[in-house]
């Protein structure tokens, strides 16, 4: 199995590793560890490259100074029983896909704009799935985030203009208070025993995952949580995010529809994302 490294920390792009199996039609690798985040809980993908590590165990080497047949362009990564690369060929090396040897030593690198916008996105559903429950009483039932806007699905009535207003303010609000994000592993029996599973979604996850990774966003202030005070969301979660809220910027709330019986989708953007027009 695959060692997941983006689970402990989702801030490195870069990284050594070795393939170990080769698949073709299509064209994919298996490797001993990766920091490709592979599409899962309504988060896409990471995008990148993979290369032939160079000679020097003590560096990456040089990018640019390798031939294009020794490095391929990561297309697609999907976790199944273990996590598959899908690789296309670099610009320059033609139409042929010429996959590394089992035992090649590689070094991967992650599209860090792309990963850096998914983060963004992710932290801030959190952030809503929070307020809705907190402030509504709507647990999220669904979501799914793009490079440049995001929905998140709850299970709730109806949101009217006001309710928007006011979720798009209050979140801005908890982007403002600067809060720390911060990730651990726990064990499932004890987070079961010990977390609300309302808030967790321990209750979502397949009986086979064993050991959690909790993520928690905290106190306003950048501060961390001290004795008994409860964290603003604590959510069982593999995806990437950002360290603190305030990197998230200016969230838009963009829109909302009905999703059939008890059930509304919010739409929401970054501002950046957003048209002048809209």
């Amino acid at each position: 199995m695959t060692e997941e490294l983006y689970l402990a920390d989702d801030t490195v792009t870069t990284f050594r590793a070795t393939v170990e199996r080769v698949l073709s039609d299509p064209n994919r690798v298996v490797l001993d560890r990766t920091q490709f985040y592979p599409t899962g809980g309504g988060q896409p993908h990471d995008t990148g490259t993979l290369r032939v590590a160079d000679g020097d165990a003590g560096g990456d080497g040089d990018a640019d100074g390798d031939p294009a047949d020794r490095r391929w362009r990561v297309v697609d990564v999907q976790k199944r029983d273990t996590i598959y690369h899908t690789l296309e060929p670099a610009a320059g090396a033609g139409d042929a896909v010429d996959l590394p040897d089992p035992g090649t030593p590689v070094v991967g690198e992650i599209d860090a704009a792309r990963r850096r916008v998914h983060s963004r996105y992710h932290t801030a559903q959190h952030l809503l799935s929070a307020l809705l429950l907190n402030e509504f009483v709507a647990q999220t039932t669904g979501n799914q985030l793009y490079d440049d806007h995001a929905h998140l699905d709850a299970a709730y009535e109806r949101f009217d203009d006001g309710d928007l207003a006011r979720i798009e303010a209050r979140l801005n609000e908890l982007v403002a208070d600067e809060r720390p994000v911060t990730s651990y592993t726990m064990d499932r029996e004890a987070a079961e025993a010990t977390l609300d599973t309302d808030r967790t979604r321990i209750d979502l996850l397949p009986d086979s995952i064993a050991e959690l990774r909790i993520v928690e966003i905290g106190a306003a202030g950048g501060t961390a949580i001290d004795g008994d005070e409860e964290p603003y969301d604590r959510t069982a979660c593999a995806g990437t995010h950002v360290g603190n809220t305030a990197e998230i910027g200016e969230i838009v709330v963009t829109g909302r529809e009905t999703k059939g019986g008890d059930e509304e989708r919010v739409r929401f953007a970054l501002a950046e994302h957003v048209d002048d027009g809209e």
